[in-house]
């Protein structure tokens, strides 16, 4: 089978994803006053809606529209006043009454777009100055083509449309006990737990814009920080409150037809987004030049084995035979109730990245990864407060490269020991020591460094002695550094910190050692 990079070169994918987020931080599920919690004593919340008894009548839970309206004004949607849930047919156990309450053709959320960036050895995945004929909303072709022009670095930035966010209610959890990997088709005996029927859950469906399986990873990623800075749900993919299909087909480079998808099935982790859809790529692109067919099927990856198999032939709406739930009326949201739920949206990761970027000088890519964590963006900006301005970004630098744990160490002890660290008072070596020394308790870092000797010499004054008995004992290295060999004043730096038994700035050592060999 070819590589990715290879097949890509002659095919084109044409990639859409269903990323499924239940909204864990309400109290009760969707229709009903059921306790939501998937932590309890399975079957212990529940109630004749959830369980579709003959009379039960469903309430729709108006915190998860509020939800549900949050997410597609922070995605860019276009909120639909009026809408209307719909029952979708299936006969499965994961749903005691035999149909799951959803939207149909409208839904609240409808036409959004993010803005995906692409950097690092994922962007070598799309081919240089790429046209692609991405497809509007209803199967019709674009107007035109979106252009994706590489920077210098290879990194870009293409717009992934969304086609629209619906609200529907989770279905109950089921457990296949015996065989391999948990799979229904070898088990012994299937357990069902309807604490999760009922469940408030969103599903954002793509249009087919993705082209690469690193653009889907990054956009599955870029969807759970900016749910997680709306505080609506958890995020846990370990956990399967946030879930992902992906749909996959290709087409020869160069032409605009669509050709047969197939579907990845409930992918739980970001690694295994991209890998699924790396591998299904690879085995159509081989089938398709074998002058195989591709049938419209739903696939499970399989991590241990790194492949897809064949789940179940793709269902069709008419299977599912849809219909307007009589049990629930048409919702016409007031423009109060949009812009009270446009007002509870706080500051999202890009923007928040951005003013990092503007007000604290910080590095994009730092920048970036301090904003993706609301939990990690409250802990910087209590770390920066009443620091010294030169030392904000290395607030940042360690926290982005030397914090073990942000549930063990507090704001100000990260705070003192980046002070220490802009005043080139100790190394980044010692830094981690002391981060060590202090994980888990209150002390202060500065007392650590003055118990432990560990404050480093700074006047040039007390290190020129040494740096001149350095230079006057390893006569053969200044050779080589004259002779143009200039790496060797690192062997030189090394001689001169042993010589100050660790006390010396090694930072200060250099420019002496560079003043001095001219």
């Amino acid at each position: 089978m070819k590589k990715l990079q290879e097949v890509l070169r002659d095919w084109e994918a044409v990639i859409g994803l269903e990323v499924h987020t239940e909204l864990t931080a309400l109290d009760t599920k969707m229709f009903c006053n059921c306790r939501l919690s998937h932590d309890d004593a399975p079957n212990t919340n529940v109630c004749p809606v959830c369980l579709g008894m003959p009379g039960a009548l469903p309430v729709p839970n108006r915190r998860a529209i509020e939800s549900i309206v949050m997410a597609g004004l922070a995605t860019n949607c276009q909120i639909q006043k009026h809408s209307m849930f719909y029952r979708k047919h299936y006969f499965y156990p994961d749903m005691a009454k035999n149909f799951q309450t959803t939207q149909g053709p409208v839904a609240f959320c409808m036409y959004g777009h993010l803005d995906l960036e692409v950097s690092g050895e994922g962007a070598k995945e799309r081919p240089d100055h790429v046209e692609t004929g991405n497809v509007a909303p209803g199967g019709m072709e674009a107007a035109s083509p979106v252009v994706v022009d590489k920077n210098a670095d290879g990194s870009y930035t293409t717009p992934i449309r969304i086609f629209r966010i619906h609200m529907e209610e989770d279905a109950a959890k089921m457990v296949h006990v015996g065989g391999e990997e948990g799979r229904i088709a070898s088990a012994t005996e299937s357990l069902v737990d309807y604490n999760r029927c009922g469940t408030p859950l969103i599903e954002l469906v793509t249009e087919p814009d993705l082209r690469t399986p690193e653009e889907a990873r990054l956009f599955m990623e870029k969807l759970r920080q900016t749910f997680l800075t709306l505080g609506i749900s958890d995020c846990s993919l370990e956990n399967g409150s946030m879930r992902c299909d992906g749909n996959v087909s290709l087409r020869r480079r160069g032409t605009t037809g669509l050709g047969t998808k197939t579907e990845l099935k409930n992918i739980n982790s970001f690694k295994s987004l991209h890998d699924g859809l790396e591998y299904e790529i690879c085995r159509q692109a081989e089938v398709l030049e074998e002058g195989g067919i591709i049938y419209q099927e739903t696939r499970h990856w399989e991590p241990s084995r790194k492949r897809t198999i064949v789940m179940r032939v793709k269902e069709t709406a008419d299977d599912y035979r849809l219909f307007p739930d009589p049990d629930l009326a048409p919702f016409d949201l007031t423009d109060e109730f949009i812009e009270a739920a446009r007002a509870r949206i706080p500051e999202l990761p890009d923007a928040k990245r951005d003013r990092y970027m503007a007000d604290f000088g910080l590095k994009r890519a730092d920048a970036a990864q301090l904003a993706a964590d609301p939990k990690v963006a409250d802990f910087f900006e209590r770390a920066v407060e009443g620091a010294p301005t030169k030392a904000v970004p290395t607030v940042a630098n360690v926290m982005v490269n030397l914090v073990p744990s942000y549930d063990a160490l507090n704001p100000a002890q990260v705070r003192s020991i980046s002070a220490l660290l802009a005043e080139d008072a100790i190394t980044f070596a010692q830094a981690r020591e002391v981060l060590d020394a202090v994980n888990g308790t209150e002390d202060d870092p500065e007392r650590v460094v003055d118990e432990r000797g560990l404050r480093q010499v700074t006047d040039t004054g007390a290190l020129e002695p040494i740096v001149d008995e350095v230079l006057a004992r390893c006569a053969d290295q200044v050779q080589q550094y004259h002779d143009g060999n200039k790496k060797v004043i690192g062997f030189l730096v090394g001689q001169c910190m042993k010589a100050a038994k660790g006390s010396g700035n090694p930072k200060l050592f250099n420019q002496l050692l560079a003043q001095k060999l001219g």
